[in-house]
């Protein structure tokens, strides 16, 4: 666990922002220097076909050791982080044995990580708990997928008696903002089916997630002096915030859970002359999901009847789908999951994705890939955390499924 620990310190220290607003891939230069850090990494723990493309995709491979291989199987994670919460100067901290009480992560601004507010903490008692410290998120999402993918390498390379097929990993740029498998070969990759590391709590299994757009909504309004503003002047800000209102008010992420899809207004900036607004859609069923859109676009059409003269436009684009049809023409990948988890003396919890991961496009394009948990809780936010335990038992799920690949048939 100390292996692992450490390796998950270091790469959450380092800063992956992703820059939505930057077309390049990855769309941020720290996402590729972390790249090339890990490159270097896999190199030296003995992977072999490490590869770093112009696009920040970083692939490498576990050769087979055995005689009867089966098929190729992947693990994938992302190295960015969300773009909704400070991500620079990140300072983990680590407390052993947790005791069930409320954690003081930042005594100057009072900011307290409690099992009153966050329940889940209860089930951690007496375990190791990494935690922020209540400036910036932790970023867990995904730096734990990528420290238990490599830590399971590690341990395959380490211990050659357990016998496996051969093994393709991959670590994605831009997953936060809808884009990380925008460039992603998958005949390059050549795996049969793949799961990706980036789900939460223990035991979580999933192979449904949300439909997924992306809009950003920009108010043009006219500045006028306040004095002499009547009649004459349009405060974009007025006008943003009635068009909001306008969304369901109870169909928002706060309000919302399991199937239940929501309108997130995570980003507005402006003035009186122009705000812009970035919102994400989320639903699972593909009707609603239609019906959302729709709604924004009214939403948008009665504004601008309410302010003549107000400007309201709407770039919208579709990010990813439902990848349960999918999975479900390939369960066996599920089934193996499944074994892997109990045989790691854990009870699966299936259950939907209330977000997105790589996996999601990834098996429209051709390659299944359902999503395993890594352990943490409350990601994109200060009161992020993750039990050490919860992450070394991802890396034995992961040992399990490699060892158990050459069973794995259709």
């Amino acid at each position: 666990m100390q292996t692992l620990l450490e390796r998950f310190l270091g790469y959450a220290r380092f800063e992956t922002k992703p820059d939505d607003t930057n077309p390049q891939s990855p769309s941020s230069l720290s996402q590729m220097l972390f790249a090339e850090r890990l490159a270097d990494e896999l190199e030296h723990i003995g992977l072999k076909e490490v590869t770093l493309d112009g696009n920040g995709y970083l692939m490498a491979t576990l050769p087979a050791n055995c005689d009867h291989p089966g098929p190729v199987i992947g693990f994938i994670a992302h190295m960015d982080t969300s773009p909704e919460a400070p991500s620079a100067d990140i300072n983990p901290l680590v407390h052993p044995v947790y005791d069930g009480k409320e954690i003081v992560l930042n005594a100057e601004r009072n900011i307290i990580l409690s099992p009153a507010e966050f329940p889940e903490l209860s089930k951690y008692i007496g375990q190791t708990l990494i935690t922020t410290d209540g400036t910036t998120l932790l970023g867990a999402d995904d730096k734990a997928g990528i420290a238990e993918i490599v830590t399971a390498c590690e341990h395959l390379i380490s211990n050659p008696s357990l016998k496996h097929g051969k093994i393709r990993i991959a670590f994605t740029p831009d997953e936060e903002i809808g884009r990380g498998a925008d460039n992603f070969d998958v005949r390059r990759f050549g795996a049969e089916y793949a799961y990706t590391l980036d789900g939460g709590g223990i035991g979580e299994l999933e192979y449904e997630n949300f439909n997924a757009a992306a809009a950003t909504v920009t108010v043009r309004g006219r500045s006028v002096h306040p004095g002499t503003a009547k009649d004459a002047m349009i405060n974009s800000i007025m006008v943003s915030g009635v068009f909001d209102s306008l969304l369901p008010p109870k169909e928002r992420p706060e309000h919302t859970s399991g199937y239940e899809g929501f309108f997130h207004l995570y980003d507005i900036r402006g003035g009186v002359e122009e705000t812009v607004m970035k919102y994400i859609i989320r639903d699972h069923d593909p009707l609603k999901f239609s019906d959302r859109k729709r709604i924004l676009t009214e939403a948008a059409e009665k504004t601008r009847g309410r302010f003549a003269g107000a400007v309201v436009d709407i770039a919208m684009r579709d990010q990813y789908f439902n990848m349960k049809e999918i999975i479900e023409a390939n369960y066996h990948i599920i089934e193996a999951a499944v074994e892997a988890y109990r045989k790691a003396g854990i009870e699966p919890v299936i259950k939907p994705v209330r977000g997105g991961t790589d996996g999601s496009r990834l098996s429209f394009m051709g390659l299944p890939c359902p999503n395993l948990f890594t352990g943490g809780h409350n990601y994109h936010g200060r009161y992020e955390f993750i039990p050490l335990q919860s992450m070394e038992k991802a890396v034995e799920v992961i040992v399990n499924l490699c060892t158990s690949s050459n069973k794995t048939t259709k």
